[in-house]
């Protein structure tokens, strides 16, 4: 076919940063970003031009998803912090603002990409090196004994997050909640390769969050006119059910033939050809004294009744969702085909009941060896709960990454502020051969970690929103913020409570500096010698795995992102 109109060049835009169109799109996806940052960051509205659904977030996944980057630069920003939160859930914000703050630091110094990307991954090998090291003053180690830390972990989660409406009453109890789901899919024997259970979130909107709840095991919603009939069930003994798990259709349907044709001899119905199979499926199941089948999607009625009269309970349409958990927490495995049903492929359940929640009905089933649990999860309107669902799963993911590397850093800025500090130090006491292994001078060093060291303080600084006081200390190097209009003669020792971590407060007479400002290099010292600490203050944690990711993305998407030097656009 010939084209109607002729075909158009490719665009190509050269040095495409110093474009002001760029300029300005990252300066408004960075405030954004920045708006939204901690735990009273503000909340932004996301609808499409036609109207339609509004969601009501501060997340970094619902935000970046919802923001159509059209800039091929804040595509790849985009792309590479989401990501990074599709592997590990949290510290996406953080990500995503150290990138912009550092594309904006390293635009000013006005040196060349090459050199900046060659000393700002030697500065962000100091600071991984740093926080792998035993040294590391920032980071404790998680006692999963210790509910306190764990609690702290998942607070600052949840916290974090205020489009979900919750008072710290409530964060608290959600915390203790998602932390008995968590410990209820990790499994009693340790093996070689062990394998997490899941979680599964039961949605009830427009409740209490108090009247939120976690049971062993999973729920399955089925109607209140099938619950009044589903009992007494046929069991293999006292304390075992034998579940049949269908991953086709048991509807009766004709299987779809694609291109193909199907030869029907005279007088043959596929109809009741199709219903004999399935009955002959019921008597298999019989025979072989199931209790219990569930269904990805339809089961004929015919075949249902059959079942009951049996006094095997049958449950369709439960999705695809359960269908792994439900694998997984009975041994059975999903049958696609009705015809010659080996008996390996059943489960064992230990029980089955019914629950009741508000207007809710769920059949109740309770495996041998919990690896699924199902955690009912309330909250006030629908907006809220979304929000609480996603903060729920990321919780969850923490302490997934938590048990595989039993480390947390230090929350509420401190980390940032801390490893700034320590970074000035070290570059401060660097030997002039790194500077000649890097082919830079010292001056053009120092210009870079200013700018690193600046881009890390200022993620600190996003976590005030209402114009107040930042300071940092001069012997532990953490954050410390004051509200907007305090006495111009007063202290700070009279200002400041408590740092952002809740590790240190005022009793401790520190010195304190606003932190933006000029002042001499120092070694922030380590906060205790106990590296597993169990403060009772202690009010933010960050997941060590998730904040290491995160920071590498930052500085690797800026080195990248510097070094472009064309782009060049399909315009057809």
């Amino acid at each position: 076919m010939s084209r109607i109109e002729a075909k158009k060049p490719s665009l190509c835009t050269s040095a495409p940063l110093t474009k002001d169109t760029v300029s300005h799109s990252m300066s408004v996806l960075s405030g954004i970003l920045k708006s939204c940052y901690g735990p009273t960051g503000r909340l932004k509205q996301l609808h499409n031009g036609m109207g339609g659904y509004v969601r009501t977030t501060s997340q970094s996944s619902t935000l970046l998803s919802g923001l159509s980057a059209t800039h091929p630069i804040l595509k790849v920003l985009t792309a590479s912090v989401q990501n990074h939160v599709s592997r590990f859930s949290d510290c996406g914000l953080f990500a995503a603002i150290l990138c912009c703050n550092l594309l904006e630091n390293f635009q000013r110094i006005k040196l060349l990409p090459c050199t900046v990307a060659k000393i700002s991954r030697h500065l962000l090998s100091l600071c991984t090196d740093y926080l792998k090291s035993e040294a590391c003053a920032c980071r404790i180690l998680v006692d999963f004994n210790s509910i306190e830390t764990l609690l702290c972990l998942v607070r600052s989660v949840l916290t974090s997050k205020p489009a979900c409406m919750l008072n710290k009453t409530e964060a608290d109890y959600i915390g203790i909640l998602v932390i008995k789901a968590f410990l209820l899919t990790v499994p009693n024997n340790v093996e070689t390769n062990v394998a997490l259970g899941k979680c599964i979130i039961v949605p009830v909107k427009n409740k209490r969050v108090m009247d939120s709840t976690v049971f062993p095991g999973l729920l399955i919603e089925i109607p209140e006119l099938q619950m009044a009939r589903t009992f007494p069930i046929r069991r293999v003994s006292s304390s075992s059910i034998k579940i049949a798990l269908f991953c086709i259709s048991l509807s009766g349907d004709h299987s779809s033939t694609g291109e193909g044709t199907v030869v029907v001899h005279h007088g043959v119905s596929l109809e009741l050809a199709e219903l004999d199979q399935l009955l002959n499926l019921g008597k298999q199941l019989v025979n072989d004294q199931v209790g219990l089948v569930v269904c990805q999607k339809v089961i004929h009625p015919s075949l249902k009744q059959y079942l009951k009269e049996h006094h095997i309970i049958a449950v369709d349409r439960v999705g695809l969702s359960v269908m792994e958990p439900l694998s997984q927490m009975t041994g059975s495995k999903p049958i696609a085909a009705i015809y010659s049903l080996s008996p390996s492929c059943y489960g064992i359940l230990k029980d089955l009941r019914t629950e009741n929640f508000v207007s809710k009905h769920f059949l109740h089933l309770i495996p041998n060896d919990t690896l699924v649990c199902s955690l009912i999860l309330c909250n006030r309107n629908e907006t809220a709960w979304d929000e609480l669902k996603v903060a729920c799963q990321t919780a969850e993911h923490v302490l997934q990454l938590t048990v595989k590397q039993p480390l947390a850093l230090l929350g509420g800025g401190c980390t940032e502020t801390h490893l700034a500090s320590y970074v000035k130090y070290e570059v401060f006491n660097l030997p002039t051969s790194t500077f000649e292994s890097l082919d830079c001078s010292q001056a053009q060093y120092q210009l870079v970690a200013d700018a690193f060291c600046h881009s890390l303080e200022s993620i600190a600084c996003c976590l005030e929103h209402d114009n107040g006081e930042i300071l940092t200390d001069a012997v532990y190097g953490h954050f410390w913020s004051i509200p907007s209009g305090f006495p111009s003669d007063a202290t700070w020792s009279d200002l400041v409570s408590k740092c952002g971590c809740g590790m240190h407060s005022n009793q401790q007479k520190l010195k304190w500096m606003v932190l933006r400002n000029q002042h001499s290099p120092f070694t922030p010292q380590s906060c205790c010698k106990d590296p597993c600490v169990k403060s009772p203050d202690l009010r933010a944690l960050d997941c060590f795995v998730a904040k290491f990711s995160g920071l590498q993305v930052a500085v690797e998407t800026a080195n990248l992102i510097l070094d472009l030097s064309y782009i060049i656009e399909d315009q057809n």
